[in-house]
């Protein structure tokens, strides 16, 4: 008798995360550094924690407005209006998610019909296409390219699009490449996105680790809010990855409906967390402050030992990965990853889990001490020179 599968062509067609592999071989050994991680090594500050504490005590432990605490998205809509210049409606354009992986995945099932397609930008985050297509949607890759320093150019923006194209999802600063693009980039993707009137899925949870030029956030560019869902959260630059809260922005209409989609799916973000976030909203500048500069630092330190050692790397404008090319081991990026974990007990990122282009490089997170990151190159440079 035939064995019926149930499960959907969406979910089965899935592939494991391709960061996961490297991350399950570095548990398994001792004494390994682990660039791979994507998540800030500092604690979250405590003043978040304590006032997490105290709401806690109050009997804060309820569930809240599906859409958050609307004093939190006062608050998001406050810091969003005096860091980036956009403004929005708490009351009606803010929802507060789990995590900002919740608010991509939310954003796609209120916009896109089957068959749709939506750009996904490579490299680019591992999940974009996965959430894509389990939405019903086609993904669509535009290859970046190393010349460019990978960042998204109208031209291929322009060549990517067919009249099935609804959406493009943008990360800005990029992970993994750290590529940054200026407020004079964005307004000619702007140009191609008004002209083929898509909608944008603006990733944007790096943009307080931008280190030289000053974020320009995708709806602050004219006539970009209206097509614009706005993307972030509290785990990268407030280092609070655990505490699983983010946040997406945009018009009513798409905004009300993501509500909808998490009033029966989620019901709401976490209390507690939504407590430590107003915290963080009100009082965090300075804990912020001070991992950026700590950030800024190590991105020299390791971008600098990258190019002595033969692994040619850009100066990344944004996050805290570096992206150097290996090509001048002659291995494969998979290959080099698995080897030098082996060999020298240092995990990094084969850079072709983020898409075809990245082959030919590796991500190396600098969001660990400068400590472990000056070992880590040293041992990075016994591997290279064992090869070059």
């Amino acid at each position: 008798m035939k064995k019926t599968s149930f499960l959907s062509k969406q979910a089965d067609s899935l592939q494991p995360s391709g960061i996961r592999r490297f991350f399950d071989l570095a548990a398994q050994m001792e004494d390994v550094i682990s660039l791979g991680v994507g998540e800030p090594d500092f604690v979250t500050p405590w003043s978040f924690i304590e006032h997490s504490f105290h709401a806690l005590e109050q009997g804060y432990t309820s569930y809240t407005e599906n859409a958050g605490m609307l004093d939190l998205r006062e608050e998001i809509s406050n810091y969003l209006l005096g860091s980036f210049g956009v403004n929005y409606d708490a009351e009606k354009e803010i929802i507060v998610t789990v995590g900002a992986s919740q608010a991509i995945d939310l954003a796609l099932r209120a916009t896109v019909n089957p068959g749709e397609e939506v750009l996904v930008v490579e490299p680019g985050f591992v999940a974009y296409v996965p959430t894509v297509s389990l939405a019903g949607g086609t993904p669509v890759t535009i290859q970046t390219r190393p010349e460019d320093d990978f960042k998204l150019t109208p031209e291929l923006l322009e060549a990517a699009i067919t009249p099935r194209t609804k959406a493009i999802i943008l990360c800005n600063p990029n992970n993994p490449t750290g590529a940054a693009l200026t407020r004079n980039e964005l307004e000619k993707v702007a140009e191609v996105v008004e002209k083929h009137d898509l909608l944008v899925l603006s990733d944007e949870i790096y943009a307080e680790l931008t280190y030289e030029d000053v974020h320009t956030s995708f709806p602050a560019i004219e006539n970009m809010k209206e097509r614009t869902v706005l993307i972030s959260g509290f785990s990268k630059a407030f280092a609070m990855t655990g505490w699983r809260l983010g946040y997406a922005t945009g018009p009513e209409e798409i905004i009300q409906t993501m509500v909808k989609i998490h009033q029966f799916t989620m019901m709401c973000a976490p209390t507690i967390a939504q407590h430590a976030a107003l915290e963080a909203m009100k009082n965090g500048k300075s804990s912020v402050d001070y991992m950026i500069k700590s950030y800024k630092q190590r991105r020299n330190f390791i971008v600098s030992s990258l190019n002595e050692m033969g692994l040619s790397c850009p100066n990344p404008g944004g996050a805290f990965y570096a992206f150097p090319s290996i090509r001048e081991t002659g291995l494969s990026s998979a290959d080099f990853a698995e080897e030098l974990l082996q060999e020298e007990q240092v995990a990094v990122v084969p850079g072709n889990v983020f898409g075809e282009s990245g082959e030919g490089f590796v991500r190396c997170s600098y969001a660990t001490s400068l400590k472990q990151l000056d070992e880590a190159m040293r041992r990075i440079r016994r591997f290279v020179d064992r090869r070059i």
